[in-house]
């Protein structure tokens, strides 16, 4: 049996950008009637080809074929011409508009026989509502886009792309929002648009996905081509070994030591049951115990930083109980968290973390103030303490404590936001991606200083991409995939065993 007919064929793609090689000799083959994964890590160059394919960026070399023709697109409507659209991660669905049109937007049907040829409303909606009938989409084409939800957005967003006569459909993430039944409701139309003869190219962290609706993969890593994959022959262990660069080695969970079972014992600081979030988080549970390090690993999008929102209340959990020291906390609001002894600090530092305009000495003492509320002030001389101690404890390299934060690098950024929670004294911590961005010494010295704070009896919830950070510092590992708790693992558990389980259940 001959294979599908090649659609699109991008060949030795190169991109850089000042100071990041961010492609280098990537290949892609997509066919039609099939959907073809794009996978690899944060990093691996994904979003960059999919913008070099979209005439987002032009490359810097190599060649773009769409059946066969060399293709160079300068835009993205340039590429819709060409027949490439692009479906990202969030609708972008005019929400003051109706479906029809949305779905119709910029080739609107007109009236000739009328001054200037006005848009003929009764013809748009007509066409809107045959094109989401032939999809199997059953949606009111007159109703206003903004009030759908996000389920039923995401399918009219994916049926306007393909009414530009798409023969390739470029689908980022397009699940990333959706709980299972709206996954369900999605793959089902990309199955439709593949019965069509329409080559899809379909961009997740989810694994399972992967094998339910792709038939070939293409893994890349560090900007590189690593190989082109049938999901039928390459099993999950072997896509994750092709991401990280090396073979993972199946590896059973150890026996926890006497130390950790003798801890066991000790009540957690921090306890949710049941806690989750529709459509980011699935229901699990989680403890937090003084002084223990509890790593969060997981590939992107497995709901790391999700769980970590949740518990500092930044985001309003559907199901589940905070308790802390045993007792129901209720925590609906940041405020909470920071009263009840949590601190967090967030995987962006320059959008989320620091205040770039203030000083060393102001960002420090941010999370303190706050605490203490609007009537009662920080005296400047307790601040100046304050940080000058804490500047001194952390190493951090700054002119003066009266430096704007944003001059200062990356891992003296970091080492400050720590110092802002330091100084309210947390009984539990969260850090989310402390260490990403910042280089390898700055990198153990903030590793030295979690492992510092646990002494001194801080629960520190520590959440990497980087799962050799996870292992090297944790006394527990809880393992997420696919938004849900995939287990536990103890102190002592290798790299090996982190990637099999995140790999475990998901097998072709």
């Amino acid at each position: 049996m001959s294979s599908p007919a090649i659609v699109l064929r991008a060949r030795d793609i190169s991109r850089a950008f000042p100071g990041v090689q961010a492609l280098s000799g990537v290949e892609l083959t997509l066919r039609a009637g099939e959907v073809h994964a794009l996978m690899g890590q944060n990093g691996a160059g994904k979003s960059t080809l999919i913008k070099v394919l979209t005439g987002v960026h032009a490359p810097d070399a190599g060649s773009i074929e769409l059946s066969g023709l060399l293709v160079s697109p300068e835009s993205p409507i340039h590429a819709q011409e060409l027949g490439i659209s692009a479906v990202h991660q969030e609708s972008h669905l005019l929400p003051n508009l109706s479906v029809a049109e949305n779905i119709c937007a910029g080739r609107y049907p007109r009236r000739p026989w009328t001054r200037g040829g006005g848009i003929d409303w009764r013809e748009t909606e007509r066409r809107a509502a045959e094109l989401l009938a032939s999809l199997g989409i059953n949606l009111d084409v007159s109703q206003l886009a903004g009030p759908l939800p996000a389920a039923l957005q995401q399918l009219a967003t994916v049926a306007r792309a393909v009414s530009t006569d798409a023969r390739v459909l470029i689908l980022d993430e397009p699940t990333s929002s959706l709980d299972a039944d709206e996954v369900q409701a999605l793959f089902a139309l990309i199955r439709r648009l593949r019965d069509k003869g329409v080559a899809i190219l379909f961009v997740t962290h989810f694994l399972d996905q992967v094998y339910e609706i792709c038939d070939r993969m293409t893994v890349l890593r560090n900007g590189r081509f690593v190989g082109e994959y049938a999901c039928a022959r390459l099993d999950a262990h072997g896509l994750i070994a092709a991401m990280v660069g090396r073979e993972v080695a199946a590896a059973e969970k150890t026996a926890a030591t006497d130390a950790a079972a003798g801890d066991a014992a000790a009540p957690p600081v921090l306890s949710a049951r049941n806690i989750s979030r529709r459509g980011q988080l699935k229901p699990m549970d989680i403890e937090l115990k003084a002084g223990e390090v509890l790593g969060l690993a997981g590939l992107l999008g497995s709901g790391r930083t999700e769980l970590a929102r949740l518990l500092f209340a930044l985001d309003a959990r559907d199901t589940g109980d905070i308790h802390i020291d045993g007792q129901p906390a209720e925590l609906d609001h940041p405020a909470d968290a920071l009263q009840a002894g949590l601190g967090f600090c967030p995987e962006d530092r320059k959008h989320s973390g620091i205040v770039a305009d203030l000083s060393v000495r102001e960002n420090i003492a941010l999370a303190l103030q706050a605490r203490m509320g609007l009537t009662k002030f920080l005296k400047l001389s307790e601040q100046r303490q304050i940080a000058e101690k804490l500047v001194a404890a952390l190493g951090i390299k700054a002119a003066s404590i009266e430096t704007p934060i944003g001059q200062l690098s990356g891992g003296n950024q970091q080492k400050a936001i720590i110092a802002r929670w330091l100084a309210t004294h947390p009984r539990v911590l969260i850090l989310d991606e402390p260490t990403r961005g910042i280089d390898v010494a700055a990198k153990q010295e903030l590793m030295n200083e979690i492992l510092e704070l646990a002494r001194g009896g801080t629960a520190v919830l520590f959440i990497s991409a980087e799962i050799d950070e996870v292992v090297r510092v944790s006394d527990r590992i809880m393992v997420l995939r696919d938004r849900a708790k995939a287990g536990e693992l103890p102190r002592g558990a290798d790299e090996d065993a982190v990637y099999s389980m995140i790999a475990a259940s998901h097998q072709p």
